[in-house]
This record gives C-alpha cells, sequence and structure tokens, in this order.
C-alpha cells in the first residue's frame, strides 16, 4: 500500500511540474499542446470513464494519464523540467490549478451521448 501512495504523490508531483513547464516559453508547441491536454485531463474534476464502471473506470487513472505523463515529460527539455520541479515545491493543496473548461466539455460529450442513446430508443423505424 505504502508503494501506490508513493506512486500517487510522485504522479501529483509530475503533473503540476508539468503544469508550469506547459506555461515555459522554451517548451516547443507541439509539448505545450500534448502536455496542457494531459494536465487538463488530469486535474478535470469528471472523467472521461467514470469511476462507478467497473474495471474500465479506473483505466484512465491507472493508465492512460501516467502513460500521457511520460510521453510529455520526455517531449519537454531536461532544463525546464529541472527548474519546474524545483518550482513544483512551493505548491500545496489550495493553489492547485482546476480546468473547469474540461470538466464542462467532459459533461457535453456525456450528455451528448445520453441523448443520442435516449432518442434512437424513442425513435422506430
Amino acid at each position: 500500500m505504502k508503494t501506490i501512495k508513493a506512486w500517487a504523490r510522485k504522479l501529483k508531483q509530475q503533473l503540476l511540474t508539468l503544469y508550469l513547464a506547459c506555461r515555459d516559453n522554451r517548451v516547443p508547441w507541439y509539448a505545450k499542446v500534448f502536455t496542457a491536454c494531459v494536465v487538463a485531463y488530469a486535474f478535470s474534476p469528471i472523467d472521461l470513464i467514470p469511476d462507478f464502471i467497473p474495471v474500465l473506470g479506473y483505466l484512465d487513472d491507472v493508465i492512460i494519464v501516467p502513460l500521457g505523463i511520460m510521453l510529455a515529460l520526455k517531449m519537454i527539455p531536461e532544463d525546464v523540467l529541472n527548474e519546474c520541479e524545483i518550482k513544483t515545491n512551493d505548491f500545496n493543496e489550495d493553489n492547485r490549478p482546476k480546468n473547469w473548461f474540461v470538466a464542462i466539455l467532459i459533461i457535453m460529450i456525456w450528455l451528448t451521448l445520453i441523448l443520442c442513446i435516449v432518442f434512437k430508443s424513442t425513435i422506430t423505424i
């Protein structure tokens, strides 16, 4: 259990590092776009696959987010990462960034899917 908690803490620290790196002008544009998507999704209060769905609900938390973090870390220059890791130590839970735009976007996707299912089931051919 301690290993899992340490892994989760490291992921959280890496996300904050990526958040800071994404705002740095020395990071290439393609790395910024990818990093911004990873960070926005990870910080979003809503998952693409809800956690109440057995097995699949935790798929994004266990596989997708760490994989995105790993790829984003490889795209960012080493010197920028080193500086951002130092700055990460100054962050705490109270000033953690939240991305409500992504949360609203995911809610809209789910509502659209639900509406499509409802209207498709009420329309008979």
